[in-house]
């Protein structure tokens, strides 16, 4: 998905020499590189819906190799960053894992990572998607194979679009914000709800007005520029145009905006297509055909784009010769095109790599329509800390919406933004 290492946690990541990061992996065995090899694999898919097909797959990944064994462990992805550093600098790291993007460049940074290029791992990477390869390597260096991916888009409903009469997605956000007050006068429900006091959802405001939070190539702080006024104003009247959602800042929002989507009390939100299973669990989607999907609408500059999120598949570099050998071996297998098929039709999460894209995996309409937009998604610039910038963003969006003035708010995050990355100018 899409949390990065809190700014907190990744000043201790990186603070971590290798020194600390001899342990010989999960297993803790020196076993010889053709001999039975347990490994430890850390999983961070949702428990309950996702998991078991993961874990399906390392049971498959057992039978074709009958010296290696799978050590499977689900581990709660919003404890995960936590978990992973902490056993990466001392004991109890895992041999392999499931990394967020927003992480493989920090890990890889603070020397927890094991380079993959000429190993079995990245023996097939041209056949992934090129974005998601840079974004998995760092100096040079790829660090992670793509497992899967993600990106924001528009999601709507159908039905009550129709009800309004409109036709189409809306291209642009004022057109957004036209059509979310026709579904107020025509359907009676909200036209549209947008996840408050969170940075990664804010991002496609900055994208549409041609800019970002920062300019990593240039070493600058950008978030306080005219342009990132422009978007965050544009961010926030969308609480307050008619037939928009007031802005929710309580700790249920996201909740209570899904609840609202998939049960047709709102027509339309910016979501990623890890809620598509549950989206078609609810009342108004019992027909997949309902949902809509577009690209995320554009700023006043004409260009739009979302975030490029996912995960890739990491070996830790502690790990022994035996495990990283084992390890590199599972990666491949996991991010194969037959892998990464069956989990896309069971999970209905987005294949990185073309050749997973087949026809059974394309008649899920939720993935054919991520599929559609994914060329628009803005892959994340080659910066550790990248992801920590979320943070600040959130918190203090959150306090935009509630009153504060936008210029303010944003000073403030450019004033966490310099304690984060010491050397970029304001």
């Amino acid at each position: 998905m899409r949390r990065g290492i809190a700014a907190s946690a990744l000043v201790v990541a990186l603070a971590v020499s290798m020194a600390a990061c001899g342990s010989s992996g999960g297993s803790g065995s020196d076993g010889k590189a053709d001999g039975p090899v347990t490994l430890t694999y850390w999983d961070t898919s949702n428990a309950t819906n996702e998991a078991p097909n993961y874990q399906e797959l390392a049971k498959k990944f057992e039978a074709a190799n009958p010296n290696i064994k799978v050590n499977f462990v689900n581990v709660p992805f919003d404890q995960a960053q936590n978990k992973l550093q902490t056993a990466m600098g001392a004991k109890g790291a895992p041999d392999v894992f499931r990394s967020e993007v927003g992480w493989t460049a920090a890990f890889a940074k603070a020397g927890f990572l094991e380079p993959l290029d000429g190993t079995p791992a990245a023996a097939d990477t041209s056949a992934f998607q090129p974005s998601l390869i840079q974004q998995a390597s760092y100096g040079g260096k790829l660090y992670g194979v793509p497992l899967v991916t993600d990106t924001l888009g528009l999601l709507y409903n159908k039905d009550l679009f129709a009800k309004a009469g409109i036709t189409e997605a809306p291209k642009t956000w004022d057109e957004l914000k036209t059509d979310a007050a026709a579904v107020k006068d025509k359907a009676g429900v909200d036209g549209f709800w947008m996840k408050a006091a969170d940075g990664y959802y804010a991002m496609p405001f900055l994208f549409g007005e041609g800019t970002d939070a920062v300019d990593a190539a240039a070493k600058k702080i950008t978030v306080t520029s005219p342009e990132a006024v422009k978007g965050i104003e544009t961010y926030k009247s969308m609480f307050t145009s008619p037939g928009t959602a007031k802005a929710d800042v309580t700790t249920d929002a996201y909740a209570h905006m899904m609840d609202a989507f998939n049960s047709g009390k709102v027509a339309a939100i910016i979501q990623g297509p890890w809620e598509i299973t549950n989206i078609y669990k609810g009342s108004a989607f019992a027909d997949k055909k309902n949902l809509g999907i577009a690209a995320v609408p554009a700023g006043s500059s004409g260009k739009a784009g979302a975030p490029t999120g996912g995960h890739n598949i990491a070996v830790y570099a502690g790990a022994d010769k035996a495990h990283k050998a084992a390890a590199e071996k599972f990666a491949a297998f996991m991010t194969s095109a037959e892998s990464q098929a069956f989990i896309a039709q069971k999970n209905s999460t987005l294949p990185t790599r073309a050749d997973a894209y087949t026809a059974d995996v394309k008649a899920d309409p939720g993935i054919a329509g991520f599929q559609a937009i994914l060329g628009s998604a803005k892959p994340r610039p080659e910066l550790p800390e990248y992801s920590s910038l979320f943070d600040s963003l959130g918190t203090n969006l959150g306090k935009a919406v509630q009153g504060t003035g936008t210029q303010d708010a944003l000073n403030t995050v450019a004033t966490d933004y310099a304690k984060l990355l010491p050397g970029f100018a304001k």
